[in-house]
């Protein structure tokens, strides 16, 4: 029974560390651009590739302070900003969040699909992105040069994540970005290539037969040697790939062939874009503060010193600002607090207000209640009812006594009498509430 296939990993994952320490651009334009410039920011973010936001799509209200805002959660450090003016294209490549900031002027620039039109056969591949280019710096170091181009230097080279040749992948180093500077112009000129590995001392046809994927097709040949004889003249590009510019393959290459040990020769062929920059200042914060250089203002030692005079003046006025505002927003801060306990106790008042409002309410209701029932007890004589029957009772006890004495009826003889001498007694305190008499209306009553 076969065992199953065993996979080896030969990838390493980034740790944390490495992630941390890469360095990560964001190309941005700013203002109204042209479209040449815009497919300009378009490939400048492709060559800064993978270590960079390649679908970023900023507004033309976005400032430098809105990427700042967001450039911690990002893990961020340069800034590529492209502008047009009247007189031309401007590159501001910033340290974030502090600076400092250099400002190129654009004086030439050609787009990455014109630098592959003038190409027989264009090389293009999306691997070649997957990994961040290596840089290499011409002619900047030397005698004679200025504290700018070192800053320069430093600027561009971290830009891009620093290499360890020992323990560096040989199939990573996949492309390459050339800043060359030029002493006479004081131009530097920017370069984009892919890395491309040939077989040497081999003739033309060969290579071709070697390096395609397809067989040849011996249509017109007679014999294989005719094909392999007719090319095998020495080209330029043989030239070039002569035995001095022939290395060895320390790892095996990407490529048919590229195996360790072997004999090959390495070219560069351009991608593009290509930019001819020059410096024109350099600032100490993030497109603001003290300019360090200025390729056509120079100023004597006195407005120097004049300027970091009103530029400290500036800090400390700032500085006081920010205090002042501290203090005023932990002011508010209190008075919220003291008024939440304020409303408090203003809400416990109105609450008792509302309880005495309301048994007031309610005792005026049952007073009213009271008044009304009163009414109704007037209208119908409720009071002098009780009154008038105490007193008729009274009045017809005392009759029927002295009846009883000196008559000697029976009972049943008297109860007539004290039910006819009741009704007059309900018609007279209907007239007692109608006339307000009372005296009359019980005289007559009685008089019947």
């Amino acid at each position: 029974m076969g065992h199953g296939r065993k996979k080896r990993r030969t990838h390493v994952a980034p740790t944390q560390e490495d992630i941390e320490k890469t360095p990560k651009s964001l190309v941005v334009k700013s203002g109204n651009i042209g479209r040449t410039v815009a497919e300009l920011v378009s490939d400048v973010r492709r060559v800064m590739q993978p270590n960079t936001a390649a679908k970023l799509r900023e507004r033309k209200s976005n400032k430098i302070k809105d990427y700042v805002a967001v450039s911690s959660q990002l893990s961020l450090t340069h800034l590529m900003l492209f502008s047009q003016t009247e007189t031309g294209t401007n590159l501001r490549i910033g340290r974030i969040p502090r600076g400092p900031t250099l400002y190129f002027r654009v004086n030439k620039y050609s787009l990455a699909k014109d630098c592959l039109r003038l190409q027989k056969t264009p090389h293009t591949s999306d691997a070649e992105y997957k990994t961040a280019p290596l840089i290499i710096l011409n002619n900047f170091a030397g005698e004679g040069k200025g504290k700018e181009l070192k800053l320069m230097t430093a600027m561009l080279q971290n830009m891009f994540p620093a290499i360890n040749p020992s323990t560096m992948h040989l199939s990573e180093a996949r492309r390459v970005v050339l800043f060359n500077y030029n002493d006479e112009t004081d131009m530097v000129d920017f370069r984009h290539y892919t890395i491309v590995v040939k077989p040497v001392g081999i003739t033309k046809g060969v290579k071709r037969v070697i390096l395609s994927t397809n067989v040849p097709s011996l249509a017109g040949y007679s014999d294989i040697s005719e094909y392999v004889l007719r090319e095998a003249f020495a080209s330029e590009s043989d030239m070039e790939d002569g035995p001095e510019s022939a290395v060895t393959l320390a790892q095996d290459y990407v490529g048919r062939g590229n195996r360790k040990n072997e004999q090959r020769a390495v070219r560069l062929l351009e991608l593009g874009p290509r930019m001819e920059l020059k410096l024109m200042k350099v600032e100490g914060g993030l497109c603001q503060g003290e300019v360090l250089f200025h390729s056509y203002l120079h100023k004597t030692k006195e407005e120097l010193e004049k300027q970091a005079r009103v530029r400290q003046i500036k800090l400390t006025q700032q500085a006081r600002r920010r205090q002042e505002q501290e203090s005023n927003v932990e002011r508010k801060k209190g008075t919220k607090k003291g008024n939440s306990g304020d409303v408090s106790d203003e809400d416990s008042a109105a609450d008792d207000d509302n309880d005495d409002s309301e048994s007031e309410a309610m005792s005026e209701d049952s007073t009213d209640r009271e008044s009304k029932s009163r009414r109704a007890a007037d209208d119908f004589g409720a009071d002098d009812y009780e009154g008038d029957t105490t007193d008729d009772d009274n009045s017809e006890a005392g009759d029927d006594e002295e009846g009883s004495e000196g008559n000697g009826s029976d009972d049943d003889d008297n109860e007539p009498r004290s039910s006819s001498s009741s009704r007059p007694a309900k018609r007279a305190r209907t007239s007692k509430s109608s006339n307000g008499s009372s005296g009359s209306v019980k005289s007559g009553s009685k008089r019947k």
